[in-house]
């Protein structure tokens, strides 16, 4: 078993596992192993290659080759943003797992070098990523085609690559403030199509190359003058380009460039209008500069994000799972007239109910008892339904803080997945104009995120210091809730982890209640170790 993985890992740069594709279900197009078609026929034409682009988007929506055999629901970034983000992390909510998943949720595996389950994963999903980039990079200037089009898919090439590799230093290095300035181990930093040994770059060499990838792929994007279709939202463009720039910024702490990227970055994709924000989270809108495509002839059934997480997909229709909820002391700081408190089914919608009523809410798992509390929650819950969908938690099942957020347009599960958009570019707009000491700055961002936009059209910020900082993290908490930040941002800040139990008034099982230290020698720092699935084959790694 072991061996097959390395063979995997071994030629994810030679593979691009996906390069050449037919036609299938109108604009995504699906993908042939390169072991039934060599990399010179992929690249044979700048067309051909372009679809080699459309493969590397199509790694981050469907299950890869390893844990299909082993039958393990991880299907690209359906299983980073929730298992490893999500199921860490302190606002989002998932009891009916708790008890079964608790050592993932409480951090325990973060020195089991051994899990190729958890440890492993996204080690194999980004360098499958990285690996694909390489070759198209590597051989997009033989292509038969114009040079503004070869310009263009270096460029999309190039922007996946920094992404990867952006990805991977979130989990498998420390954060910034602890790296001594970049001078700790980074990642395997493998720009080519070798499958030797290599050694452990350093963290600064390893932000530097992203830094050099995202401004390399900027210039050729302009030098182009192409832009992705406009309903090609799973494909990088100049603005994906400077989201990943700033993002990659914000946690190397380089606050000046993270400001100016994330600008950049959100230029023609206004923040979305309150309409568009209860419709669904299952289709781009305004504000998505990058996202994954869905569709039900490429469905990908049960290892999806919707089959499980959104509130009319398979699990909360037909199961008594539930499928996520907010954490009650997030919002309990909110104001309940905020546009985005009405996708969570919190105790300001059901007034006149006692929810430490063991006879009104289960105090174990925090799911609705009442029978009229649940005709209630029923009513509230079809009343949000957007046009066109399916009515949510079908099975009758809701729970305390359940979400009325993601939705899927077809069953099991089929929704796209937004990997960018505008807000979270606001959002770091805000954190690191506070980091600049620009108070005034980071009020207006946050103004412009909840006011302006409509989402609050009462919010006002006059806080500063540590208060700012705070109205900060909540509102990236609300505003970016289930969509696999909250780990991250808790890793970046050096922030303990405060889940409340239920007895003591949250809305959290007692299997993961409590606080989770970040920093220490018993996780690691939040920092995941290099799999040994790829230390035993890489000798380069000491």
């Amino acid at each position: 078993m072991k061996k097959k993985y390395i063979s995997q890992l071994k030629n994810i740069g030679l593979g691009v596992a996906m390069l050449t594709a037919t036609s299938c279900a109108g604009d995504y197009l699906d993908t042939t192993p390169t072991s039934s078609i060599g990399t010179s026929s992929v690249f044979e034409t700048t067309d051909n290659a372009a679809m080699a682009v459309n493969g590397l988007a199509q790694i981050l929506t469907t299950q890869q080759y390893y844990y299909v055999e082993q039958g393990q629901a991880y299907c690209g970034e359906n299983a980073v943003k929730t298992i490893m983000s999500e199921y860490l992390a302190q606002d989002f909510v998932y009891n009916y797992m708790a008890p079964g998943w608790s050592p993932i949720m409480l951090g325990e595996y973060y020195n089991n070098a051994q899990n190729i389950y958890y440890n492993g994963y996204v080690w194999y999903l980004y360098y499958t990523l990285i690996g694909g980039a390489n070759t198209i990079v590597a051989h997009i200037d033989e292509a038969e085609g114009t040079d503004e089009e070869k310009a263009f898919i270096k460029a999309q090439a190039l922007t996946f690559r920094a992404y990867g590799y952006e990805q991977l230093m979130q989990f498998y290095t420390y954060r910034w403030q602890d790296t001594n300035n970049g001078t700790t181990d980074g990642v395997v930093l493998r720009l080519d199509e070798s499958t030797g040994d290599m050694p452990l770059s350093s963290v600064i060499d390893c932000y530097d190359q992203i830094y050099e990838d995202c401004t390399e792929a900027i210039r050729l994007f302009q030098e182009s003058g192409m832009d992705r279709a406009e309903n090609e939202v799973w494909l990088p463009n100049e603005n994906v380009a400077h989201a990943v720039y700033a993002r990659a910024a914000l946690n190397r702490e380089d606050y000046s460039t993270a400001l100016a990227q994330a600008k950049l970055a959100r230029e023609g994709f206004p923040l979305m209008s309150n309409d568009e924000y209860l419709s669904g989270f299952c289709k781009p809108t305004s504000e998505w500069i990058m996202g994954s495509y869905a569709d039900a002839t490429e469905n990908q059934w049960y290892m999806t994000f919707g089959t499980q997480f959104a509130c009319n997909g398979y699990y909360a229709n037909n199961t008594y799972y539930g499928q996520g909820a907010i954490n009650k002391t997030l919002t309990d700081k909110m104001p309940t007239e905020d546009i985005r408190m009405k996708l969570f089914l919190t105790e300001d919608k059901f007034p006149g109910y006692d929810f430490s009523d063991p006879n009104i809410i289960d105090q174990t798992y925090a799911y609705f008892i009442d029978e009229n509390l649940c005709k209630a929650a029923k009513e509230y819950s079809d009343s949000m339904t957007p046009s066109g969908l399916d009515a949510p938690y079908q099975s009758g099942y809701y729970y305390w803080g359940g979400h009325l957020k993601f939705w899927v347009f077809d069953t099991p599960g089929v929704s796209y997945m937004c990997q960018f958009r505008s807000s979270e570019m606001v959002l770091i707009e805000a954190e690191a104009s506070y980091f600049l000491n620009d108070e005034d700055g980071a009020r207006n961002a946050l103004i412009e995120l909840n006011k302006t936009s409509g989402r609050n059209p009462n919010y006002t910020c006059t806080k500063s210091g540590d208060d700012l900082f705070e109205e900060i993290v909540d509102y990236r908490g609300l505003e970016l809730w289930g969509e696999g930040f909250n780990w991250y941002d808790y890793k970046r800040w050096n922030r303990d982890i405060v889940r409340v139990g239920i007895k003591d008034g949250g809305n959290i099982h007692v299997a993961i209640a409590g606080t989770v230290e970040a920093d220490g020698a018993a996780n690691n720092k939040w920092t995941w170790d290099i799999p040994q699935v790829e230390t035993d084959y890489n000798h380069g790694i000491k």
